[in-house]
């Protein structure tokens, strides 16, 4: 089948990090990271034929790229807010 193809999930990562500049946040670049993940494996050899286990890699690849991505440049829990100008001075 088609999904069994490595050049689809690598086509659909970098598609989705494409969308991401539309996106605020990191939410379609987890997505990304997730399925060029799914196309390493399946290049190399390591995944086979089942859609389940390549959408279930897919999903905990985007979940540990999207954790990643939040605790690099992220909201940080109880850091406060810090205004360094004011929106009335121009």
């Amino acid at each position: 089948m088609i999904w069994q193809q490595a050049w689809l999930w690598a086509v659909l990562g970098v598609a989705l990090a494409g969308l991401e500049m539309l996106a605020p946040g990191f939410y379609l670049l987890g997505l990304a990271c997730g399925a060029i993940i799914v196309a390493l494996l399946v290049w190399v050899g390591v995944l086979g034929a089942s859609l389940p286990w390549m959408i279930f890699i897919m999903a905990a690849g985007a979940l540990a790229a999207w954790l990643a991505l939040r605790r690099w440049a992220g909201v940080y829990r109880n850091s406060p807010k810090i205004y360094d100008h004011d929106v009335n001075d121009n």
